[in-house]
């Protein structure tokens, strides 16, 4: 049951995109169609399931080494790392989504919903080392699932929206923002599931 709490809560509750409001910026520029915001999602998913396995077991080092102040750094280095690997991954194996993906590949390297997920992974709410290595994996790929469903329900939207007769002015990012404003009112409504 804790496990099943915990994947409700990471994809739903605690939505790094619509309720903490943390990788906003590959949330609204690859989500202008499914197929390339699925190949950022799956992206996100595996960087943020290798590098909480990774960071977790860093971490420890860090603190047996009693330099644990470096863990921002070494955090950084290790998720460039990873998206590293997937670019060239993509690149050589799918070179019509390393393209669509653009400069929104490199991006996860800075995402700061990676990152968030690796430090709330080894200090959660304040108590370092609360979580097992299965409890990061799980939080990590689980909220890689979470960015990933935000950004396959904004960009089917947005695909329809193109579409429809928006008035001129709201045409564009301003309803991409006003869409974006609506569904985090409806994920934040997640947050009775677990309460």
């Amino acid at each position: 049951m804790q496990y099943f709490l915990l994947i409700i809560a990471a994809m739903f509750v605690n939505n790094f995109v619509l309720c903490q409001f943390l990788g906003i910026c590959p949330f609204l520029g690859v989500s202008k169609k499914t197929d390339t915001a699925l190949g950022m999602g799956l992206a996100v998913i595996f960087v943020m399931g290798v590098a909480s396995i990774f960071t977790w077991l860093i971490q420890k080092l860090l603190v047996l080494a009693g330099i644990e102040y470096l863990q921002t750094i070494a955090f950084i280095l290790v998720i460039a790392a990873l998206v590293q690997i997937i670019e060239m991954v993509l690149k050589r194996f799918m070179p019509s989504l390393y393209s669509a993906l653009g400069v929104y590949l490199p991006l996860i390297t800075t995402n700061c919903a990676v990152l968030g997920v690796a430090i709330l992974n080894i200090s959660t709410y304040g108590v370092v080392g609360a979580t097992s290595l299965l409890q990061s994996f799980l939080n990590g790929v689980f909220s890689g699932a979470g960015f990933t469903i935000a950004i396959l329900l904004l960009a089917g939207i947005r695909e329809r929206m193109d579409l429809d007769l928006v008035p001129k002015p709201f045409r564009g990012f301003p309803i991409t923002l006003i869409t974006a404003s609506i569904m985090s009112m409806a994920f934040v409504a997640f947050g009775g599931l677990l309460g």
